[in-house]
């Protein structure tokens, strides 16, 4: 069996488990448009497959040339949801449009994953590589520091803390994965280090207090505290092999708010178990190796970079969406790829698996 084959059977497994789970936490609510969200992540699953299928078969190679135009309407797409987007919550984060809602931000990670595969794959007339002193301050550090703080400072603006670090972390990731020199990474993480102050200052105050609840939910159990207890509790009290399907106190009570987004793994926990979770890490961490693999077998450093670019993204928002929910990181309001409720989530996680698949069926030879 194809490794394009594999990642896509996994990733509609998790999303089927997904689709359950989201059944299970809103089948009894009395809103009907509540109550079927799952007929509408069934829809999305078929699209965002439709778009893997047809993407595994469309070179990765032209999104090089392709890349500044999709960089520029994920760039404008963020500017219209400042002005005309949806608020929900607090946040203005969507575009509507007809009968859905679009996360432009989602877009945005993947195009500066592909905007930054491209700039650090470009190669001068005179290139021979020499390692991590190839690339100077300006060149490894600065400029695609600026490429990535564009829709970073964008998305924050919304206000979306949680995307918009994603957006950076990958952007670490890539320069460390393009070799850039380690003593520029080095003073750019003292510089941050430096800057946390007036990054606190420019918090909004319930980010503030999602910050300061981490290191102690019980300061304010039923403010900003209680996503988190309730949703320890919702872990804990799953046991061995969980409540069973539809269950769930936690879950079925409706005590854990979001559970079929931000908090999911928290109802599947509940509901499965530590077996059940243990399944689902699995899938996750399998999927995860099959999409490394192919980005440690590819030649071309283009694909190479996007491919480990594409990995890290997905590793980062299951590891920091699975710890918020037991405790073990801030509660930021990160989707679990393919599981939680949401269809630009799940349409950009399917195409990037998709460029993934394509990676793998074009590897170069040499």
């Amino acid at each position: 069996m194809s490794a394009h084959f594999k990642i896509l059977l996994i990733a509609l497994i998790i999303a089927v488990i997904g689709v359950l789970t989201i059944y299970s936490t809103t089948f009894d609510r009395d809103n009907a448009i509540e109550r079927g969200i799952y007929k509408r992540q069934i829809v999305w699953i078929l699209i965002g497959a439709l778009f893997y299928l047809f993407l595994s078969h469309f070179s990765y190679r032209k999104l090089w040339d392709w890349i500044y135009v999709i960089y520029i309407a994920a760039v404008l797409l963020l500017l219209f949801v400042l002005v005309l987007g949806a608020v929900r919550m607090g946040a203005q984060r969507w575009l509507k449009l007809v009968w859905l809602n679009f996360q432009p931000s989602e877009l945005a990670k993947l195009a500066v994953i592909i905007l930054l595969a491209r700039y650090f794959s470009q190669r001068s007339l005179n290139f021979v590589w020499a390692g991590p002193n190839y690339f100077g301050i300006m060149r490894g550090l600065i400029l695609p520091f600026i490429i990535t703080a564009v829709p970073m400072l964008l998305i924050l603006k919304q206000p979306d803390l949680g995307s918009a670090l994603l957006v950076f972390f990958v952007f670490f990731c890539i320069i460390y994965l393009a070799r850039v020199s380690m003593k520029y990474l080095a003073i750019f993480t003292v510089l941050l280090l430096a800057c946390l102050p007036v990054f606190w200052r420019l918090l909004k105050d319930y980010q503030k207090d999602r910050l300061s609840v981490f290191l102690n939910p019980n300061i304010d159990p039923l403010g900003s505290g209680y996503n988190v207890i309730q949703s320890k509790i919702a872990v804990g009290s799953g046991g061995f092999f969980g409540r069973g399907w539809l269950a769930g106190t936690q879950n079925q009570l409706h005590f854990l708010p979001e559970a079929h987004t931000d908090f999911i793994f928290s109802s599947f926990s509940e509901t499965w178990g530590f077996l059940g979770a243990g399944v689902l890490l699995f899938l996750y961490i399998y999927l995860l190796k099959l999409c490394l693999d192919i980005a440690q077998k590819e030649n071309d450093r283009f694909g190479r970079l996007l491919a480990f670019g594409i990995t890290s993204l997905l590793a980062i928002q299951i590891f920091i969406n699975i710890a918020m929910t037991v405790g073990l990181a801030p509660v930021v309001g990160i989707p679990l790829p393919l599981m939680s409720y949401g269809g630009s989530s799940i349409l950009v996680t399917f195409i990037s698996l998709g460029i993934l698949a394509n990676i793998d069926k074009n590897r170069s030879i040499f």
